[in-house]
């Protein structure tokens, strides 16, 4: 907190972090695991796409980074971070090219681009979840806490986070989504996962009949970079 700030309104401003970013971060997380479970690709992708949207945002604001033209870019969200001098995040190759996929096919709700997804991502999407959000807090423990190569994830507990309230009550119709062959969140560690191994790819009809773009977009808004993509896209 900054000299002379109002130390309420720097307690609300991060009230607000936490309930708006990480809170709903981790439900659309478990709503992920629901969509990659059931083989529901766009959705998985979207979801998975939302979770890390809003823990970066979570992150740059708890550590009142400006980020007010980060919307929905993933890399620039991560960019700002490690180059603020405030905060560096410790994440793993294979995570890194994670998000990096979901900024290429996340943000594409609407099936605007053709995409895919395996079911090993659940496993994936586990690991990114549990080294992004350890930063989604002021507390410096989760942030020490490492993965190392042949071991268990660490159990990590964030003091009031959504998913250890969901974790802690038995009753919550959100914990069997949230623990179904999870690795890395759980009262206890789980040594082996059992996923179901499929592939899915689809094309989306704009991919398939470029052709079509200037009369859908007589009547639906697409993203620019779309337009762009598709014009770019030889006509058959």
């Amino acid at each position: 907190m900054k000299h002379g700030q109002d130390p309420r309104q720097h307690g609300l401003v991060n009230d607000f972090a936490v309930r708006s970013f990480r809170d709903i971060g981790d439900a659309d997380y478990i709503a992920a695991r629901m969509a990659c479970r059931a083989a529901l690709v766009t959705q998985f992708l979207w979801a998975s796409q939302q979770v890390f949207e809003k823990y970066l945002k979570c992150i740059l604001l708890l550590r009142r980074i400006p980020a007010k033209d980060v919307r929905h870019d993933l890399g620039k969200g991560l960019s700002k971070i490690n180059g603020s001098g405030k905060l560096t995040l410790d994440l793993t190759n294979g995570t890194r090219k994670f998000i990096e996929r979901l900024d290429e096919f996340g943000q594409y709700r609407y099936f605007e681009i053709s995409n895919f997804a395996f079911g090993e991502d659940l496993m994936t999407l586990d690991r990114a979840v549990w080294e992004l959000r350890r930063y989604c807090t002021l507390a410096t423990a989760p942030q020490q806490e490492k993965l190392r190569d042949g071991f268990t994830a660490p159990r990590v507990r964030i003091e009031g986070g959504y998913l250890e309230k969901v974790i802690d009550d038995v009753k919550n119709p959100a914990r069997e989504p949230l623990l179904w062959q999870n690795g890395f969140f759980g009262k206890r560690a789980r040594r082996t996962v059992r996923l179901k191994l499929w592939f899915q790819a689809h094309n989306s009809p704009l991919y398939l009949n470029p052709q079509i773009l200037d009369e859908v977009l007589k009547y639906v808004y697409l993203p620019k970079d779309v337009e762009a993509m598709y014009r770019a896209h030889p006509k058959p």
